[in-house]
């Protein structure tokens, strides 16, 4: 990625590949799962367009090196096609789900869905009875704790200390100062904050202390993003509604390979 102010873009055939940072930003355009896709155009992060289409590569994305597009699917599934011999087959696909539908039909892929959520307000304070966010805090040197947390609450969680990305950890602790809830600051960029790595002890579910958390994290990083976001399953109405609580929105997206076959 060259600085801006530099030369706008190489044109290959029909294929443009955007060299400058900022005309990376600014094709993702205020969509916030395309600029986080993008990362800050920092080094690493490729783009490109073909019409409409526009296809932005961001390795060690949430553990995976993702591709991320958008536009109508006939120009998607030809940048796609164009862009496949050059990158590796460990790239996924990225979008939202009635685009990935029409692609699985045009590249042969199989994508899966799950929902992205995304604010761009802090979150409404809490309603009746509730703590707010008191004693929940950023961790400091807590990586061991909040390790085992998550083996007991959480084994399958993508967000775990000591990954690539994974910034930061809040928590909160009961009255012995036990860790029993956490969540992080990870792969966030400075146009949108990320949410990940929900946990809450199973002695201590039910009582609200994962919302605090995430309202205390979601706050922090619409504060310095502007933006915030998250990725859930479909399938887990009990966080989606908590979520929603906290006044994101979401769309359902889908990934895949990049390509079929």
């Amino acid at each position: 990625m060259t600085a801006a102010g530099e030369a706008t873009g190489e044109t290959i055939g029909a294929v443009t590949e955007l060299t400058r940072a900022a005309d990376v930003i600014g094709a993702c355009g205020s969509d916030a799962l395309l600029l986080w896709a993008a990362q800050g155009a920092h080094p690493g992060v490729r783009a490109w367009t073909y019409g409409q289409a526009l296809a932005v590569a961001c390795p060690d994305l949430n553990r995976r090196d993702r591709m991320t597009v958008r536009g109508p699917a006939p120009q998607v599934a030809a940048l796609v096609r164009s862009l496949a011999p050059r990158l590796g087959p460990q790239w996924r696909l990225l979008g939202e789900w009635p685009l990935m539908r029409e692609l699985a039909h045009l590249l042969g892929v199989e994508p899966v869905g799950f929902e992205w959520m995304d604010t761009d307000r802090p979150p409404p304070p809490p309603t009746g009875d509730g703590e707010g966010d008191g004693g929940v805090r950023w961790l400091d040197d807590a990586d061991a704790e909040v390790s085992a947390l998550l083996q007991e609450a959480s084994p399958s969680a993508w967000a775990t200390p000591g990954v690539a990305g994974v910034r930061r950890w809040a928590g909160l602790r009961d009255d012995s100062g036990r860790l029993i809830a956490t969540a992080a600051d990870a792969w966030s960029c400075p146009q949108v904050g990320f949410l990940a790595g929900v946990a809450t002890a199973p002695a201590h579910r039910g009582r609200g202390h994962a919302e605090r958390v995430c309202r205390f994290v979601l706050a922090e990083l619409v504060a310095a993003c502007g933006r915030a976001a998250l990725m859930v399953d479909s399938d887990n109405p009990t966080a989606i509604g908590v979520y929603e609580r906290l006044g994101l929105r979401r769309r359902t997206v889908a990934a895949s390979a990049l390509t079929g076959g």
